[in-house]
């Protein structure tokens, strides 16, 4: 008995549901209500009215595509300038470091291992515009080539090369060159190889620093 007047009350809920619906129809205004008589004088204005939207819809969706078309466009070129640059500042790093290497090479006696002077070259043209100081530059070119030194112990023989930057009584290069041109790097301890890193390592970098000044 529950069963069915529970029943009974959700078919009166529908329909009650159903007549507030069309009531609100009903009382729509009537520029709302859609016109159901085609032949009424009223049902063309709102006709040409709905061609009217349609029409600027089409002309909204043109527009929009030619629009996307242009965006898309313009990060096809923003994204080939990219490349492009990004290729150029790699090509330009290469010519500097080869440049570099060659100075190095040409510099320094054939006694002193290639492979070092190659790898000083290469991380000294990588930081020598990071920002960090002379002294943290120099250290990380001599841990490129000493990986066994601990950064305190290198900061010590980088030492002179910075006071003589802040004092600007930069170090005389012929004077670097010449003292170690005077070593056998195979007869060197591994302080005094330490102590040599650091000087061509200051060398590559002020090299760098004067190409850049004078560009």
């Amino acid at each position: 008995m529950i069963h069915k007047i529970n029943g009974s009350d959700a078919r009166h809920s529908v329909v009650s549901q159903i007549e507030l619906d069309l009531l609100a129809t009903l009382l729509e205004s009537e520029d709302a209500a859609y016109p159901w008589n085609p032949g009424d004088a009223e049902s063309e204005a709102y006709f040409d009215e709905l061609e009217r939207q349609f029409a600027a819809q089409e002309v909204l969706d043109e527009e929009l595509t030619t629009r996307a078309q242009v965006f898309y466009d313009q990060l096809d070129n923003l994204w080939s300038g990219v490349s492009n640059a990004s290729h150029y500042n790699h090509t330009t790093e290469s010519t500097v470091v080869a440049h570099l290497q060659e100075n190095l090479h040409t510099a320094f006696a054939a006694g002193i291992p290639q492979a070092l002077l190659n790898a000083i070259a290469t991380k000294a043209a990588e930081i020598v515009t990071s920002g960090q100081s002379l002294g943290e530059q120099l250290v990380e070119c001599v841990q490129s080539v000493l990986p066994t030194w601990g950064t305190e112990d290198l900061l010590i023989f980088t030492r002179p090369y910075a006071y003589a930057m802040r004092s600007r009584e930069e170090q005389n290069l012929t004077s670097i060159v010449d003292n170690v041109n005077n070593q056998d790097w195979s007869n060197l301890s591994e302080i005094e190889q330490a102590k040599m890193s650091v000087a061509i390592a200051y060398y590559a970098i002020k090299q760098l620093n004067d190409s850049q000044s004078e560009a």
